[in-house]
């Protein structure tokens, strides 16, 4: 995929809006970007649902408030049934897709997805939007198989999309500091680029604010840009911001505040030129800032999270129903559509 804009802001100069630019210009500059690539004023959502099929976690991830230590009885592992539960529950709220993702477990190999995912599509009309780049890295050496071929079969299954979970910022030294067992950023984007290959859409995510700095981020961004520019796979991007609270990570943190969220919403937004949606963290930030971010370059307000549990675990928790989110977006001059998850138009609302 050649690049999307010949003057494409550089590195550098995406670190110095960052740290030094004035709020409201990048505002206005990434509001900008975001109208020229979607001129319909549309706000676009999803109506899905987060399914943790465990919480069981060989990763240990200081960040993460979340999992569960193997072999210490205090996890789950969620049966078929109740994973088809919550299938039937989501599509009779409307929903189009489910995401699943869970801990990497020592218990569950390649056959154990495989076997959920086709009795899924064997039963349900739902697009499955499930397993981050470190899920897939572990099933494959669970298996005994290069990602390539994981990817290739739990394609065959069912798998539709990926999500990009376990990005948290794609620098090493940072990786390493706060899930040092988890993928380096070599493998995250080896998922992703193979996953592009055989022709699987994915999404692009950033966890920020935890010990990264702002050069870090950015060079996080340079990363997305470039195997966007080699493989055209990401539908989105969406940053959020690292919630300490129950981590290991919570003594002496100082939380990003809503400030430093629009900053590095607004220059992904400039910044990322090939990458069509940006997507506001309302899950993190609440819904007042979620809207506010329309005006910071993001164009899609994300899922309803049916079920969140990930980001609760760690003492952030925001709910929103499809009537609230259409309110919000059309309080802030945009026309609401629901969407799947490739960005395909479900349901167009009135504008009141």
């Amino acid at each position: 995929m050649a690049d999307a804009s010949p003057g494409r802001l550089s590195e550098a100069a995406a670190l110095e809006l960052l740290e030094h630019g004035d709020l409201l210009a990048l505002g206005a500059a990434a509001d900008e970007v975001r109208r020229r690539l979607h001129p319909a004023a549309d706000v676009t959502f999803v109506v899905d649902r987060n399914i943790n099929y465990t919480d069981y976690c060989v990763s240990g991830c200081r960040f993460c408030a979340f999992y569960k230590e193997p072999g210490s009885g205090e996890g789950y592992l969620l049966s078929r049934d109740e994973i088809f539960r919550k299938i039937e529950e989501t599509l009779a709220l409307g929903g189009t897709a489910i995401m699943m993702q869970g801990g990497l477990s020592p218990d569950l190999d390649i056959c154990w997805f495989e076997q959920i995912f086709a009795d899924i599509k064997a039963r349900y009309p739902i697009h499955i939007h499930s397993l981050s780049p470190p899920e897939v890295a572990h099933i494959a050496g669970q298996s005994g198989l290069t990602v390539a071929e994981t990817l290739r079969r739990l394609r065959a299954a069912g798998l539709d999309s990926l999500p990009g979970g376990g990005a948290e910022v794609l620098v090493d030294r940072v990786r390493r500091e706060i899930s040092p067992h988890k993928i380096p950023t070599a493998t995250w984007l080896e998922v992703m680029r193979q996953a592009h290959a055989l022709g699987m859409k994915s999404t692009a995510t950033m966890m920020f604010g935890s010990v990264d700095t702002p050069a870090e981020r950015v060079e996080h961004l340079r990363r997305i840009r470039e195997l966007q520019d080699e493989t055209g796979g990401f539908t989105a991007f969406i940053p959020w911001t690292f919630a300490a609270a129950n981590t290991a990570l919570h003594e002496g943190h100082r939380a990003a505040t809503g400030d430093d969220y629009l900053r590095l919403l607004a220059v992904s937004r400039v910044y990322l030129d090939n990458v069509a949606n940006v997507q506001a963290s309302w899950v993190t930030q609440g819904l007042r800032m979620g809207q506010v971010a329309l005006a910071f370059g993001a164009n899609d307000m994300g899922s309803t999270m049916i079920e969140e549990n990930v980001v609760r675990a760690a003492g952030i928790s925001h709910a929103v129903t499809v009537e609230e989110l259409v309110r919000l977006i059309a309080a802030a001059g945009f026309t609401p559509v629901q969407r799947d998850t490739l960005y395909a138009e479900v349901r167009r609302y009135p504008r009141p």
